[in-house]
């Protein structure tokens, strides 16, 4: 069904014949006698058609070979953004972010069953991708374990959809060692990018205002990591401070001192916390074992850590 329509469910099975919109959302207490004669009255056609979309900026940080100039080859872990080709119009055959419209459900009783905003980002991912947990379904909560959701921003510039006037909530998700999607869905293909590659993958950019709101993204996680414990999400359950280190300068862009890093991180109140335990052996060069740590209690760092550019000018 077009999304235009399935906004306005039929009024067959809804008591009283109500309008579209004149069916009370489910709610905790039920809805007041005075309020739900209002509520059948009410005609939201007086206003102009808009739609409700939401958009996924996914990040994980993956293994990439990089091939030297002088010859041999470099693994480096590098930050990776998902975007799926789009299998149907508009802009068939382009690459964009994972997104849909957010969905209503009527129920035979006619209730209506109206889907949040993070659920259904999670859903798209889901749905376009293969990335949630099996067995979800869009009326439970989706469960992806130590993926980190939250919402980016709000698009809504006239035109940035041909269809109709489009709303859009991105989100962004943070997780490590994200595996590989499959596409699904109305998403023909689904591909792990790395971020200073986003600009070749398509001639012609990125579909809808994708571009932009993956800068936003971008800078979003950067900044982040400056202040809150956001880098610990793309580590594993037990990481070292190399490891860390190594989110930091993936999502950054940028190397940084490993001594500097270490004294900084280790000075961070509730950044991180000391396991006891070590790793099975030392570095590549030999030496010692390197100590394990876990997230700390913090969620915000004081000091920041700030990006050396940031840091030279402060």
């Amino acid at each position: 069904m077009d999304p235009v329509e399935s906004r306005f469910p039929p009024t067959s099975g809804v008591p009283g014949g109500c309008r579209p919109g004149a069916v009370p959302v489910e709610g905790p207490g039920g809805v007041p006698a005075e309020e739900g004669r209002w509520l059948a009255s009410y005609d939201p056609r007086v206003y102009d058609l808009i739609a409700v979309t939401v958009d996924v900026v996914a990040l994980t940080i993956r293994n990439r070979t990089d091939v030297l100039e002088a010859g041999g080859r470099v693994d480096r872990r590098v930050l990776h953004v998902l975007l799926v080709r789009r299998g149907e119009m508009p802009y068939a055959g382009r690459w964009s972010l994972p997104g849909g419209f957010v969905r209503t459900r009527i129920a035979q009783d006619g209730t209506r069953h109206e889907e949040d905003l993070p659920q259904a980002a999670v859903r798209e991912l889901a749905e376009e991708t293969g990335l949630a947990a099996s067995g979800a379904t869009v009326t439970t909560p989706y469960e992806l374990g130590r993926v980190h959701l939250e919402q980016l921003g709000t698009y809504g510039a006239p035109g940035r959809d041909p269809r109709m006037r489009v709303v859009s909530v991105a989100h962004l998700v943070f997780a490590p060692d994200l595996p590989d999607p499959t596409a699904g869905g109305d998403a023909g293909a689904a591909a792990w990018v790395p971020a200073d590659a986003v600009d070749t993958i398509d001639p012609h950019g990125l579909a809808f205002d994708h571009a932009r709101i993956l800068a936003d993204g971008f800078e979003r996680a950067r900044s982040k990591l400056e202040y809150t414990s956001l880098a610990t999400a793309f580590a594993g359950e037990q990481f070292t401070v190399t490891e860390l280190r190594e989110v930091y300068e993936a999502v950054w862009g940028e190397s940084l001192h490993p001594g500097n890093f270490h004294r900084k991180v280790l000075s961070t109140p509730g950044f991180v916390e000391d396991t006891g335990a070590a790793t099975v052996r030392g570095g590549a060069r030999g030496g010692r074992r390197a100590r394990l740590y876990r997230a700390g209690t913090a969620r915000l760092l004081h000091p920041a850590l700030l990006r050396p550019a940031r840091e030279q000018g402060a």
